[in-house]
């Protein structure tokens, strides 16, 4: 993420759910995480190197274990109740990071190193928003629009999929089939 998208992706979809920024170099960071674990905040470890603390390793591994009821994980010297709500999230500003087999395999990586058509759209985008914020919002509601279509589509499939589904004998005596297929036609 050397260009900070990430970080700011958090922090904007975390701000809703209190989302608790730290460091590696951090001297309190590992209190933090403990906290976070415990009360189920997001956690977003930023500007990491190619070497990950080895104290949170059982976090990347999720290594719980029950004690009754409840799920618990050893961090450092603690045992702690691991919250289920809890995520953990590290980005790191090196443009071409080479972790070690043994990293890689305990977490998920995501590249969010701009291409050069992201850049065009993203500067497109700001351009239109300073330009013609009416088209902007325009936009803006063609895609809450077109994903509203889209999941209806959807309803409607998995509806007639479920009244061929079901049906017996002609489909065409079956009413509720009739109907259903009616509705998506008038809906297309």
């Amino acid at each position: 993420d050397p260009q900070g998208q990430a970080n700011r992706w958090f922090k904007k979809m975390g701000h809703s759910c209190s989302i608790v920024v730290a460091k590696f170099s951090d001297a309190d960071y590992l209190k933090r995480l403990e906290g976070c674990i415990q009360l189920g905040y997001p956690m977003l470890v930023e500007k990491i190197s190619e070497d990950i603390d080895p104290a949170v390793e059982p976090v990347l591994l999720r290594q719980t274990s029950k004690r009754g009821n409840t799920v618990m994980i050893k961090l450092g010297d603690a045992i702690i109740e691991w919250h289920a709500d809890f995520r953990f999230y590290m980005t790191t500003e090196l443009t071409n990071p080479h972790y070690l087999p043994e990293t890689a395999v305990k977490v998920t990586l995501l590249n969010f190193m701009i291409t050069p058509d992201g850049l065009e759209d993203q500067l497109l985008s700001i351009v239109v928003e300073e330009e013609r914020p009416d088209l902007a919002g325009e936009k803006a509601r063609l895609v809450v629009e077109s994903a509203a279509n889209k999941e209806q589509l959807e309803m409607t499939e998995s509806k007639i999929l479920d009244v061929l589904g079901s049906s017996k004998g002609n489909i065409l005596d079956d009413e509720v089939a009739v109907q259903v297929l009616s509705a998506s036609k008038r809906l297309a």
